[in-house]
């Protein structure tokens, strides 16, 4: 098996490094909008989501 010398794999693991550096502020900021719609939506819908499961309950149940 053929293996490629260490600085190669040096230089292309810091290479990656590099690009897989992100703007983290901005991927906090997505999951904290996400996370507040979705707590949103469930706060307007919960009424209508109980009601749902408690009617599929009591046609299951005898």
């Amino acid at each position: 098996m053929n293996t490629p010398p260490p600085h190669l794999l040096t230089s292309l693991l810091r290479s990656l490094d590099r690009e897989e550096r992100g703007d983290v502020p901005g991927w906090v900021m997505i999951t904290l909008m996400s996370a507040v719609l979705v707590a949103g939506l469930l706060a307007i819908a919960q009424p209508a989501l109980s009601g749902l499961f408690n009617d599929a309950i009591n046609q299951v149940a005898p």
